[in-house]
């Protein structure tokens, strides 16, 4: 609720136009963190062994993220960086330690023209990569959260190439060095399976016969397909949140794990239960109008096995 010297988050402070104070925020927490709480937990009863996040505004707010009593028990650990996005949003990773080790994390930076900033350009989110050891699997991550469509979906259609563009480039420093290597490539991309972005420039495949080793295999083609998605615009889906995964997760080679489903996770209390917009994700807020809801995005995760 602090407003950030340099950040633009006024909205979002008790005098800002969202009238944004402790009891919302508080509540906020408390609906993520059931949401969390609840994902995977007919899978593995401890629930999401990572997972990752977007528009963080700062460390503080994990701290009092991973200390809700619905998760609590889980002792998330997080990796974050604070990225010089001009809203002061960020990406980050969230892990139990139960099940997941830290090797090693980074960011790559992502700027976008624009004219009216010094240099013809400005800074968006960073793509964070982490290096983690899932129970023994050495397993490489990739959040991100790619440049809106704001203006237009073809005029900012090359920002989302490029960010990518940048996603590729790293799994393959990857793959150079480790030919079995185990990526993800995973977070909130404004665009859909089918988008230019993640079909041509990462090269993600729809089937997992067309998917080679150094391919990325996207089972969200087929959901989006048949008419699913995670948030909702005029009656009309869209899949924004996804999961890419290389193809070393298609063969559970040396007892390691493998793919086996992909979901969006929507129950009852993730919708809107009345009105024009019943069904839609229980959004927050509706311009400034506080809902008290949860997303305007359905969350999305993947079950892995041995």
């Amino acid at each position: 609720t602090i407003d950030t010297k340099g950040v633009r988050d006024t909205e979002f402070t008790p005098r800002g136009s969202k009238n944004w104070n402790s009891a919302k925020y508080h509540e906020k927490l408390r609906h993520l963190a059931r949401v969390i709480s609840d994902i995977g937990t007919k899978s593995n009863p401890d629930g999401l062994a990572f997972f990752g996040t977007a528009e963080i505004e700062n460390k503080s707010v994990l701290d009092d993220f991973v200390r809700q009593p619905a998760i609590a028990s889980r002792h998330y650990q997080y990796v974050h960086y604070d990225s010089p996005d001009r809203r002061g949003i960020d990406v980050a990773l969230l892990y139990q330690p139960k099940y997941v080790t830290l090797i090693s994390s980074r960011t790559y930076k992502l700027t976008i023209p624009n004219p009216k900033e010094e240099g013809g350009e400005h800074p968006t989110r960073d793509i964070l990569y982490a290096k983690l050891l899932l129970m023994g699997d050495t397993v490489h991550v990739l959040v991100n959260h790619w440049p809106s469509r704001r203006g237009g979906e073809a005029v900012t259609r090359p920002f989302r190439e490029k960010a990518a563009a940048i996603c590729r480039r790293v799994s393959d420093s990857i793959f150079a060095v480790s030919p079995r290597a185990r990526i993800v490539i995973m977070g909130d991309l404004n665009d859909d399976p089918v988008s230019p972005s993640v079909k041509k420039v990462i090269g993600a495949k729809a089937r997992p016969e067309q998917t080679g080793p150094h391919d990325f295999y996207n089972p969200w083609v087929k959901l989006y397909r048949n008419g699913e998605g995670t948030l909702a615009y005029r009656d009309a889906w869209s899949l924004f949140d996804q999961i890419l995964l290389s193809g070393t997760w298609l063969t559970g080679r040396d007892g390691s794990f493998r793919f086996y489903r992909a979901h969006v996770f929507h129950p009852d209390y993730l919708r809107q239960s009345i009105g024009q917009y019943r069904g839609y994700p229980f959004r927050t807020f509706v311009g400034n109008q506080y809902l008290g809801g949860y997303s305007d995005h359905f969350p999305t995760y993947i079950t892995v096995v041995r």
